[in-house]
């Protein structure tokens, strides 16, 4: 076999080539794109001899990006990384922490030779999985900005407007018409001075309810005494507040336009009908979870597995008479957050879910575990209907946490 580390970079690829006993062959810094991967072909086929693609096995630190499908695309045995295992690994040659790039190369051809049973090759995931995980993440991804954002913007209207946000506290600061009515009037002054036809005009344009007694108690807000600043300061702190505000509107827009590309690239998606009879998981969350699991059939050995991937089964850790058992925090934090969503909506969704969490609230077990367990028994059952292409069957998922019910 031929054993290859790569330590990519933003314009180059470091790489070493091994033999089976570890005897380094070759070295190169090949350039990111068509070249790279022409030269990298080239360097296999010359210390490759006439090995088939499957005999060649690359470690790299990533599972994304056109140079990994390119791999992925040849036949090459591809394995994905955790830069957190390649430092520990190197820790093995030295604990000094001395960090370059071709040592790394080094310690990932040395990794895939001797821990490849260890390790987690790259999905073979359908081009529709791969598009519902782009779009899902970067969906994502928008929200958790909308969020850093709306984070800043509160924290500046506390030290000087605090009256915006208990003005706009039922409108949802986040929403656009908030937003605009925070836009036209960003300062104590011009807040105060906000008609009640100035507000229900824009709480029309939104299409609010309600839109008469809203505007009455915006207005009634805005016009609450408050300590003041100094007029420069103030002018400044507005600024500010218009550009974090201008800037959530644009995240609004866009993180609309992304929803409906997961929901579209989610429900082409063959396994969508299965995500989607699972209790507590709709589009979105359907489309969140496909994308971190994948649609490789040949991924997951076992509902174990996956459990163990998703983050959801616990950690065991026993040493002398010390025996503890712990949640996972090393894990997909994307696909945590989605079936932790899912576990809380499968409460109201599915009896037997719920019965399920208040069996283990009963053992005293606290909200947050008990939620985890729960989502770590749907994946389970996920692992189940995905296997045997069925989609999910209340009576059938909880025949053996079957209660007797109230007379």
């Amino acid at each position: 076999m031929l054993l290859i580390g790569d330590d990519w970079a933003e314009d180059h690829h470091d790489v070493e080539l091994q033999d089976e006993s570890g005897r380094k062959l070759a070295t190169a810094n090949l350039p990111e794109g068509v070249a790279g991967i022409a030269k990298l072909h080239e360097l296999i086929a010359r210390h490759g001899g006439e090995l088939e693609p499957a005999e060649v096995v690359v470690g790299i630190e990533t599972d994304r990006g056109s140079w990994v499908q390119a791999l992925v695309a040849s036949g090459y045995q591809v394995y994905a990384i955790n830069p957190r295992q390649v430092a520990r690994f190197k820790e093995r040659y030295a604990s000094s922490g001395a960090k370059s790039d071709k040592g790394d190369a080094h310690a990932l051809a040395d990794m895939v030779r001797i821990d490849r049973d260890r390790l987690r090759s790259v999905a073979g995931d359908s081009d529709a999985a791969q598009a519902v995980k782009v779009v899902a993440r970067a969906h994502q991804t928008l929200i958790w900005e909308r969020t850093r954002t709306f984070q800043r913007l509160r924290s500046t209207l506390r030290e000087y407007f605090p009256a915006a946000l208990a003005a706009y506290a039922d409108l949802t600061l986040t929403s656009t018409d908030a937003l605009e009515l925070l836009i036209k009037a960003p300062t104590p002054a011009t807040g105060a001075k906000l008609t009640r036809t100035q507000i229900t005009a824009v709480l029309a344009r939104h299409r609010r309810r309600n839109r008469d007694a809203k505007a009455a108690t915006v207005r009634t807000a805005l016009r609450e005494r408050q300590l003041a600043l100094p007029e420069q300061v103030t002018a400044a702190y507005a600024a500010t507040v218009t550009a974090h505000a201008r800037l959530l509107i644009a995240l609004n827009e866009q993180i609309a336009v992304m929803e409906e590309q997961v929901k579209a690239h989610f429900l082409k998606h063959p396994d969508a009908e299965i995500y989607l009879s699972m209790p507590g998981i709709a589009e979105i969350t359907g489309a969140r979870v496909l994308a971190e699991f994948g649609d490789d059939p040949d991924r997951y050995a076992s509902a174990k597995a996956r459990k163990n991937y998703a983050g959801t089964s616990p950690v065991t850790r026993a040493s002398g008479k010390s025996h503890t058992v712990q949640a996972r925090y090393v894990r997909n934090n994307r696909l945590a957050d989605a079936l932790q969503t899912q576990a809380f909506c499968a409460l109201r969704a599915s009896p037997g879910a719920r019965r399920y969490y208040d069996k283990q609230r009963a053992r005293e077990i606290g909200y947050n575990p008990a939620l985890r367990q729960l989502g770590n028994r749907l994946v389970g059952i996920l692992h189940g209907c995905l296997k045997t292409r069925t989609t999910y069957d209340e009576a059938t998922a909880w025949s053996h946490h079957a209660y007797p019910q109230p007379a």
